[in-house]
C-alpha cells in the first residue's frame, strides 16, 4: 500500500507534510473495501539555537515558527519574544531543522543548562539531565481575571469545529486560546499535546490580541501542560481529560486554576476555584 513513508532498502523516508494519504482495507458490516485514509504524520523536528542542537521532538509539520517561539518561551530559553531574532526552517531527508537565532545572553544561559531531548509523541520531560531541570516551578500568577463558566462552555463547543487536522485524521491534539466572551481566538494542532501547547503559546506571543484569555486542551493535564501554561502567564487551563496529581499540586502552588473532565454539563475544578465563576446565570 502506497503512502508517504516507503521502505527503501533499510531506510524509511520521512515526510514534511502534516498528513498523508494511504490506501487501506476497511472492514465494516462483514465487508471489506479498499479506501483511502488520511493519517497524521510524525516528523522529527530539531530545534537548533545559534548553531547548537538542543532538542529533537516528534511533531506535526505545520505552524513550526509558532512552535519554535512557544517552545523557547515555555522552556525558559528566552524570556521575551524579542529575544528570538529569527527562525530558519530547513527540510532535511530525515526531518526538519528549526535554526533559531537568539540573544547571546540567552545562549550563554542555555549552554549552562544544556540538555538533549529525544521527544516521543507523548513525552514531556525526556532527556532532562537533572531533577532540577525537570521540575521547574513557575512564578506565582497574580491575575485579577475571573472567567465565567459560559466562556468555557462556549470554547468547548466551538473548538472541535476548528480542529481541521483532527477531523481528517482523528489522531491530533489541539490547544485553543479562548477569550473572556468565549471566542476561540487561536487554535493549534499537533500529534503531541505539549507541541500543540507550545505552538499556541508562540502564536499568542506573536499576535496582537490584548484581551485576557485562557487555554483549553483536548488532552489530559500533565505537569508540563500546567508548567508551560503558567510560564506563559495564563491563569486558567481547561482539560478535556484528567489531570495528574503532580499537575494539581503545581497548579495550586503557582496560582493556576486547573479544570479537568470538561464537558458542556460537567467539569471538575482542581485548584483555585475562585478564578472561575461557575454560576449558571446567563452572561
Amino acid at each position: 500500500m502506497a503512502g508517504a513513508v516507503e521502505q527503501v532498502g533499510s531506510a524509511i523516508s520521512v515526510t514534511d507534510a502534516p498528513q498523508s494519504s494511504f490506501d487501506v482495507l476497511r472492514w465494516r458490516d462483514g465487508e471489506q473495501v479498499l479506501v483511502q485514509d488520511q493519517l497524521a504524520e510524525e516528523t522529527p523536528v530539531a530545534l537548533i539555537y545559534n548553531g547548537i542542537s538542543h532538542a529533537v521532538m516528534l511533531a506535526t509539520a505545520q505552524n513550526l515558527e509558532d512552535f519554535a517561539l512557544g517552545f523557547s518561551l515555555s522552556e525558559g530559553i528566552i524570556q521575551d519574544k524579542s529575544e528570538l531574532y529569527g527562525v530558519e526552517l530547513r527540510v532535511q531527508s530525515k526531518g526538519i531543522e528549526l535554526h533559531c537565532d537568539i540573544a547571546s545572553e540567552r545562549l550563554m544561559q542555555l549552554k549552562g543548562r544544556r540538555r538533549t531531548l529525544a521527544g516521543k509523541t507523548g513525552c514531556g520531560l525526556c532527556g532532562a539531565e537533572s531533577l532540577e531541570q525537570a521540575m521547574r516551578y513557575p512564578s506565582y500568577l497574580r491575575s485579577p481575571v475571573v472567567f465565567k463558566r459560559g466562556a468555557m462552555i462556549s470554547g468547548l463547543a466551538t473548538m472541535p469545529t476548528q480542529q481541521l487536522l483532527q477531523q481528517k485524521t482523528g489522531a491530533t491534539h489541539a490547544c485553543a486560546w479562548v477569550l473572556a466572551d468565549g471566542t476561540v481566538a487561536l487554535l493549534r494542532e499537533d500529534v503531541g499535546r505539549h507541541n500543540a501547547l507550545d505552538k499556541l503559546i508562540g502564536a499568542i506571543a506573536k499576535s496582537d490580541i490584548s484581551q485576557a484569555g485562557f487555554i483549553i486542551t483536548s488532552s489530559r493535564a500533565s505537569y508540563e501542560m500546567v508548567q508551560k501554561t503558567a510560564t506563559a502567564g495564563i491563569n486558567l487551563l481547561v482539560a478535556i481529560s484528567a489531570p495528574t496529581g503532580l499537575a494539581v499540586r503545581v497548579a495550586e502552588h503557582c496560582g493556576l486554576t486547573l479544570v479537568g473532565f470538561a464537558r458542556k454539563d460537567s467539569y471538575v475544578v482542581y485548584s483555585h476555584a475562585q478564578q472561575l465563576d461557575s454560576s449558571t446565570e446567563e452572561d
